[in-house]
């Protein structure tokens, strides 16, 4: 717990020494982040709301999430296929 607190203070100790144009393309970079990583639940829900209908889970979890955040339409048909073999 400590090496993360340390690890997240040095990270911020690092961003205040950037200039304005490097602090701009971070903050852009972690809130389309964290839009897509959202975004991902919202369509997780959605398919899980539309697979109970034919009797099919779909796990709702951190991973399946950045899995679809990170991957896209691939990272959806990953999950779906997943879900329906295992």
């Amino acid at each position: 717990m400590k090496l993360i607190l340390y690890l997240i203070g040095i990270t911020l100790l690092l961003f205040l020494f950037l200039n304005k144009a490097s602090k701009g393309r971070v903050v852009e970079v972690f809130s389309i982040l964290w839009f897509r990583i959202a975004f991902a639940f919202v369509i997780l829900f959605a398919i899980n709301l539309i697979a109970s209908q034919f009797g099919f889970f779909i796990p709702i979890n951190i991973v399946s999430g950045l899995l679809i955040a990170f991957l896209g339409i691939p990272g959806i048909a990953s999950v779906i296929t997943i879900s329906m073999f295992l």
